[in-house]
């Protein structure tokens, strides 16, 4: 599961006082270390065409993979900027149950094992006393929802008979999506989207997103899915909305916490939460909608 930030401009890596001309990398105006994250981008979605194109069901296993790393590097982040106390293992073991149990018992799995997961980590915070239990408890359960929960849709996405077109309809839309806003946002963006929160966003972008979005969408559902166009249109413009939102959600978090990056672990990319903000509140929206528009 990989995306990324949706028309950028340049402001944060203009006139860095720690970057000098000889160890610089080779970014783009948009501030990636464009041959690093492409590179990283292609093997990423190689192994994800590999699951969905052999044995559909083996997706569920990379979805609970990227699970357990967006999560471990979440609750990193969170005590490392914030001095947050997360409740660990509960959330990582219960994200595990809430991926694998939507295989078998779908939403009800989902369902259960979120709420499992919520009463282990009231009470595994208990060990820590009184101070600061409200905010910890609090940031257990918003990390186990915003993760391991969310990703479970896409998850459930695989389910269904036409599975790998539904899962493929969603990646599609979320990088097609990204991909029009990079490149409108770097050959025409000029009107910062959100400066207080992500100022590399640009309202050219969001255009380009759209419109990049809206025509992939168009396309996918009728021509994988066989349904009607006007519902890709309306697929296509809710992921791009839910793309863009999951992305400068997570900026605000990362603002509020005062990091750069959730993880280091995809050289161009940063963590694989950076690449996963966008993803989970779309496949969220992606189940809803192809539910909805494309009964099982």
């Amino acid at each position: 599961m990989v995306a990324g930030p949706v028309g950028e401009l340049d402001y944060e890596s203009a006139g860095d006082p720690r970057v000098t001309v000889g160890d610089a990398p080779k970014v783009s105006r948009a501030g990636r270390d464009l041959p690093a994250a492409i590179g990283v981008g292609v093997g990423l979605g190689a192994v994800l065409l590999l699951s969905l194109l052999t044995v559909r069901q083996s997706f569920v296993g990379v979805v609970a993979v990227a699970v357990a790393v967006a999560g471990w590097e979440l609750v990193g982040a969170l005590k490392r900027g914030a001095d947050i106390e997360v409740a660990r293992w509960p959330v990582l073991l219960g994200g595990q149950a809430m991926v694998w149990l939507s295989w078998p018992f779908g939403r009800d799995g989902v369902l259960a094992a979120f709420v499992v997961t919520i009463l282990a980590c009231l009470l595994w915070r208990l060990r820590g006393g009184v101070d600061g239990y409200l905010r910890d408890a609090t940031a257990s359960i918003f990390t186990a929802a915003y993760v391991p929960l969310f990703a479970s849709f896409a998850a459930m996405l695989v389910l269904p008979v036409d599975g790998t077109d539904r899962v493929l309809c969603f990646l599609i839309l979320v990088v097609s999506s990204d991909t029009g806003g990079y490149i409108a946002g770097v050959l025409f963006g000029k009107h910062p989207m959100a400066p207080t929160i992500s100022p590399k966003k640009s309202w050219e972008g969001f255009c380009g997103s759209l419109v990049a979005g809206v025509v992939a969408g168009g396309l996918t559902v009728t021509l994988m899915l066989h349904g009607q166009w006007w519902q890709g249109v309306l697929f296509g413009a809710a992921l791009v909305a839910t793309a863009t939102l999951g992305d400068l959600v997570e900026s605000v978090i990362k603002r509020d916490l005062g990091i750069k990056d959730m993880g280091t672990l995809l050289p161009g990319h940063g963590g694989l939460m950076d690449r996963m903000d966008s993803l989970l509140p779309s496949a969220v929206v992606s189940w809803l909608l192809l539910r909805l528009f494309i009964p099982a």
